[in-house]
């Protein structure tokens, strides 16, 4: 099958990839997929992953009770016996393998296998261009199952990327003072359209002010100027990863009494509603979109500043 590899650092387009079976899952036929940070940053070595790339995805289940039917995938294979699955946090099961990111081949392929507990049916009035959101929707809607955010909270989002945008608007439906800090003008005014403040990194003044502040950068330079930006005993919540090295100083922490939070994967369950309801509006964010084979194109269109989200189309139908 024809699928887009990593190998040793090197991105490649394989014609001729292995179709391996994988016993106890269920086989998806992509149809499209989406390039995020993550993925770049795979690419700069993140993770040392080798092997296909990709986890936001939409395919056609071809077993199970899905079968036949459009699916998303939740990206954490998780083993359902160790303490963690145990616990009900399957997310972060001791022996999990990541699909396109640890152990676990991705979605830039034909095919790809998941398990069937991790699958989502996609329903028939959400377009397949507006489904592959569902993964990165559902990562912002992960901080709202950690952080009690409200109408009286002032938040404030770094990074006027794909991420930093969902975020933005998933945030907002708690009604809280939203402001997301970026550097680019033409991505403020799609946030300025929607209803959402925001404001030129080379105007802000960072206040130590704000309850919350997500980092969204994908920049080292993001927790540093989080921790300029939160209040005492505010909350950073970091959605930045970088293969980059990060020098931190953290005495802002401990003086200031900040919590620092990660934040990773979330529901897909309420993502999907929010993409059908148009609570969170996910046209505005393609910015191209390319066959598999032009893949290395693809990821060189998605590294320039002047993109959002760039997809990948792998087949109509199946």
């Amino acid at each position: 099958m024809r699928a887009i590899t990593l190998l040793d650092g090197e991105l490649n387009y394989d014609a001729h990839y292995p179709h391996a079976d994988a016993a106890g899952r269920v086989e998806v036929h992509v149809l499209k997929a989406g390039i995020c940070e993550t993925d770049l940053q795979l690419t700069q070595g993140y993770m040392s992953f080798n092997g296909v790339l990709g986890h936001e995805f939409v395919g056609i289940a071809q077993s199970g009770r899905f079968a036949g039917r459009r699916v998303v995938g939740e990206i954490n294979c998780a083993c359902g016996h160790c303490s963690f699955c145990q616990r009900g946090v399957p997310r972060h099961c001791e022996n999990r393998t990541v699909i396109g990111i640890l152990n676990h081949d991705g979605a830039f392929a034909d095919s790809l296998f998941v398990p069937e507990e991790n699958l989502h049916p996609v329903p028939d009035y959400i377009s397949t261009e507006h489904a592959v959101f569902t993964e990165p929707v559902a990562a912002a809607c992960r901080i709202l199952e950690q952080a009690d955010i409200n109408r009286d909270h002032h938040v404030v989002i770094l990074g006027d990327g794909r991420l930093g945008n969902l975020c933005a608007q998933v945030i907002s439906t708690t009604k809280a003072d939203v402001l997301v800090v970026g550097k680019h003008d033409w991505k403020m005014q799609q946030l300025n359209a929607i209803g959402i403040q925001t404001t030129m990194l080379e105007d802000f003044q960072p206040a130590g002010a704000a309850d919350f502040v997500v980092d969204c950068t994908g920049s080292p330079t993001g927790f540093p100027l989080s921790l300029q930006t939160v209040r005492p005993c505010g909350t950073v919540i970091l959605k930045t990863t970088v293969a980059a090295e990060q020098p931190l100083h953290l005495a802002p922490v401990v003086i200031n009494e900040v919590q620092v939070m990660g934040s990773r994967c979330g529901p897909f369950t309420p993502a999907l509603q929010m993409i059908a309801d148009k609570i969170v509006r996910v046209e505005s964010l393609i910015t191209a979109e390319y066959p598999l084979d032009q893949a290395i194109q693809a990821f060189r269109h998605a590294e320039q500043p002047d993109t959002l989200k760039v997809l990948l189309h792998v087949s109509d139908s199946v």
